[in-house]
């Protein structure tokens, strides 16, 4: 992030919004440059940031101006972690790779579990999603639940989990499904997983979108909305969401890039960005834009827009992130064997 002062005494604060596809909120002072990039959370955080300008001028009487930072080429500002280019730092692995690294300031928060996913204060997420699936208007395929998935002759459409954090959501989504049933156990996860990835007909959103390939998309819960939405608009009533018995709790994560704020002075506002996203107002602002709020209120004001179904962390099922990608992501993982064979 940067700071640019000037003789009124106005403060343009630079605020990198990384969304991509997930929309989690990554919050750094940098460079940018005019335009914008199209993404699922954009209007999300375009109305988070007025709302946090307003906030702010309230509370110091400054004014700001809170932008998604770009790079020249007007393509989100990237940040190098683990090797890895990351745009979205959106899984709780990162969070932990984050404290190894000096140049982020990992938010601490307790541990958590799906028994108290509006308790605001415990988690470095501001707010929540969960895996569904889109379906073609009507569900002529009558897909209900995971199982429906791996029945023969139904066509998939998910991202890769070897290359897209989206698509290892939705592979542990389905992997804890099935090792949630009555008798599940890592064979049976094993073995239902292995039938989804059979069926899976593509990897892009655009073919079951623009191409009609497909049966069924796996998608954000917010992006299910915004897909729904966006057809509507287009005069084309052709999607529904269907909202599975159990799925997974996601969770993006906030962090700051720490020797940005600290070169730039800029940690006060930079922490104070993130910690807003927290308050009522910015739950309230989550819950319109279709994603779940930790508030309670605001949960409880948004309740018909997120079917009731039972929940479970990252960590009750697979342990951590670490262990997850360790197990199912890594060379020579479960993930690979399956896609081998």
């Amino acid at each position: 992030m940067s700071f640019i002062k000037s003789h009124k005494s106005h403060i343009a604060v630079i605020v990198l919004i990384s969304l991509v596809s997930l929309g989690a909120a990554y919050a750094a002072l940098q460079t940018f440059s005019p335009g914008s990039v199209r993404d699922p959370a954009r209007e999300l955080y375009a109305d988070l940031n007025d709302a946090f300008a307003t906030h702010w001028k309230a509370r110091t009487g400054v004014d700001i101006n809170v932008r998604s930072a770009q790079s020249k080429s007007g393509k989100p500002v990237r940040a190098v972690l683990d090797g890895l280019n990351i745009t979205t730092l959106t899984l709780s692995y990162d969070v932990d790779k984050l404290r190894e690294k000096n140049r982020f300031i990992a938010p601490a928060w307790n541990q958590t579990s799906s028994q108290n996913l509006h308790d605001v204060s415990s988690h470095a997420s501001p707010y929540t999603s969960t895996i569904v699936f889109v379906v073609r208007k009507g569900n002529p395929k009558k897909l209900r639940d995971w199982d429906d998935l791996s029945r023969p002759g139904i066509e998939v459409v998910t991202p890769n989990p070897k290359i897209s954090d989206s698509g290892r959501w939705n592979y542990l989504a389905a992997w804890g499904y099935a090792l949630r049933q009555p008798g599940g156990d890592e064979a049976a996860a094993l073995e239902f997983v292995r039938k989804l990835f059979a069926n899976i007909r593509s990897p892009a959103t655009t073919d079951f979108v623009e191409r009609g390939i497909g049966d069924v998309l796996l998608v954000w819960e917010n992006e299910a909305h915004l897909l729904i939405h966006q057809a509507s608009v287009e005069g084309a009533d052709k999607f529904e969401i269907v909202t599975p018995s159990m799925s997974i709790v996601a969770e993006p994560t906030v962090s700051v890039v720490n020797a940005s704020a600290d070169k730039n002075g800029t940690r006060e506002v930079t922490t104070a960005y993130i910690n807003y996203l927290y308050t009522p107002q910015a739950q309230d602002i989550a819950g319109k834009h279709y994603y779940r709020p930790r508030d309670a209120q605001a949960g409880a004001k948004y309740a018909n827009r997120f079917p009731p179904l039972e929940l479970f962390t990252v960590d009750e099922v697979f342990g951590s992130w670490q262990q997850a990608r360790k197990i199912h992501f890594a060379k020579n993982g479960i993930l690979e064997h399956i896609q081998r064979n």
